[in-house]
C-alpha cells in the first residue's frame, strides 16, 4: 500500500484547504483511513478516521472545523478543513489500516498564517 498526500499550502485565518491522500490502489479493503498531524516543536496528534463503513471520528480541536471524506472510485481520502487556526499550522500526515497493519503517506505543508 502506497500513500501520496496532496494538497497542503498556505492559508489565512479563518480560510479553508482541502488535503488529499491518494491510494495506490483500491482502499475498498481499508478498514479505515485517517489523518495525524505534527507541528513543530509538539508531538504527533491525531486529526480524524473514517471507517470503511463510512464512521468518523475527530480530535476535540478541529471537531466541527473538518470533514473527512473518502472516494471508493478514485481510491482518495480527502479532509476539507474549514475556519482553520494558526494552531492548526502541521505537517499532515495520512494513514490506511488494512486488518492490522498501518501504512503511511509522506506529509504535506499547511501553514496559516496572515
Amino acid at each position: 500500500v502506497q500513500l501520496q498526500a496532496s494538497g497542503g499550502g498556505l492559508v489565512q485565518p479563518g480560510g479553508f484547504l482541502r488535503i488529499s491522500c491518494a491510494a495506490s490502489g483500491s482502499i475498498l479493503s481499508f478498514n479505515a483511513m485517517g489523518w495525524y498531524r505534527q507541528a513543530p516543536g509538539k508531538q504527533r496528534e491525531f486529526v480524524g478516521v473514517i471507517t470503511k463503513g463510512g464512521t468518523t471520528n475527530y480530535a476535540d480541536s478541529v471537531k466541527g472545523r473538518f470533514t473527512l471524506s473518502r472516494d471508493n472510485a478514485v481510491n482518495a481520502l480527502y479532509l476539507q478543513m474549514n475556519s482553520l487556526k494558526p494552531e492548526d499550522t502541521a505537517v499532515y500526515s495520512c494513514y490506511a489500516q488494512v486488518r492490522s497493519e498501518f501504512y503511511w503517506g509522506q506529509g504535506t505543508q499547511v501553514t496559516v498564517s496572515s
